[in-house]
């Protein structure tokens, strides 16, 4: 799934709830220890929640302490597009979903050894799919 997918922003808000669409769509935030998947400990693939590229796996999460699922690394660098953020202040960079350009969070460098990385990401931007399809 690499081929770049763009749709309008009524298609998006058709197929995402109102929460996703703000987060993924308009770049905002959900609040801290509230996700589905901050604290998680299933294994398996974290997707896009909007187009379904496969972005990080439980491999890479950890426990950042800050209420988001926290990552070292993606799956492959070239799912994760960046850019700098200047908004509220502050300047971060931004990580999207390379093929449908959702909003997935802020990259810090500020996380574990080998990456020295933090991929903190919002759980609303992503979708688990379990290693064990019984989970």
């Amino acid at each position: 799934m690499n081929d770049r997918l763009d749709k309008s922003e009524a298609e998006w808000r058709a197929e995402l709830t109102p929460e996703q669409f703000a987060v993924c769509r308009q770049k905002g935030t959900e609040p801290a220890f509230t996700g589905a998947y901050w604290n998680t400990k299933t294994q398996g693939t974290y997707l896009c929640a909007c187009c379904g590229e496969e972005l990080f796996g439980s491999d890479a999460k950890y426990d950042s302490g800050s209420g988001w699922p926290s990552f070292w690394k993606p799956v492959d660098p070239a799912r994760i597009g960046t850019e700098v953020d200047r908004s509220f202040g502050m300047t971060r960079t931004e990580v999207h979903c390379s093929r449908c350009g959702a909003h997935l969070g802020h990259v810090f460098p500020d996380g574990p050894a080998p990456t020295g990385e933090r991929y903190c990401i919002n759980s609303v931007s992503l979708k688990l799919r379990p290693t064990d399809p019984a989970v």
